[in-house]
């Protein structure tokens, strides 16, 4: 088991995040939702791997895995700049609010998402959103591809160093890629 980056969120509940080390695996779970949704958290601007901005790969995600993106905080702009037209843009806690609840419709009004990843974010922010959806969104599974542990997601990366990150991430979009 990973420790997460801030030690206060050790697990002291019975259901903590199921660590995925293998990007096959994480591909085999986004495909199988039904109706994802892609976070992006502000760090997607400010985390590079080889010159390359992680909010690229995140976008590389999005389109092999057809996810519909939630642009959070300033990213709508870069994520024009890319072009790429988000599906929609709500604050961090907007969206968080949404999605517990489970009559919601979802950014495409095709119903509520029934797993959210979560890409970009602050440690502190983003398990604390992921608590709330752990407690008062019991019909939605969570997954983070940040390079910290989550412990309140379904399902997290471990602590990696950036080039197993970049790895697992080019790994992830080749797997999304590929026909079942």
């Amino acid at each position: 088991m990973s420790t997460p980056y801030h030690l206060v969120n050790v697990l002291t509940g019975t259901k903590g995040a199921r660590l995925v080390e293998d990007p096959a695996q994480m591909a085999r779970l986004i495909k199988r939702a039904e109706r994802p949704l892609l976070i992006l958290g502000a760090r997607t601007l400010t985390f590079t791997l080889d010159g390359r901005q992680l909010i690229e790969y995140a976008l590389d995600i999005a389109q092999a895995g057809d996810i519909p993106i939630c642009a959070t905080a300033h990213t709508q702009k870069r994520v024009l700049e890319l072009g790429v037209t988000p599906d929609s843009t709500y604050d961090v806690i907007e969206i968080v609010n949404h999605l517990r609840d489970p009559d919601w419709q979802g950014v495409r009004k095709e119903g509520n998402h029934d797993l959210v990843i979560f890409v970009g974010f602050r440690t502190d922010l983003g398990n604390q959103a992921l608590s709330t959806l752990k407690h008062f969104a019991p019909h939605l599974r969570t997954m983070t591809l940040c390079k910290y542990y989550y412990p309140n997601a379904d399902h997290s990366l471990g602590n990696l160093k950036d080039d197993k990150w970049k790895e697992f991430l080019e790994g992830l979009i080749a797997n999304l890629k590929e026909e079942e």
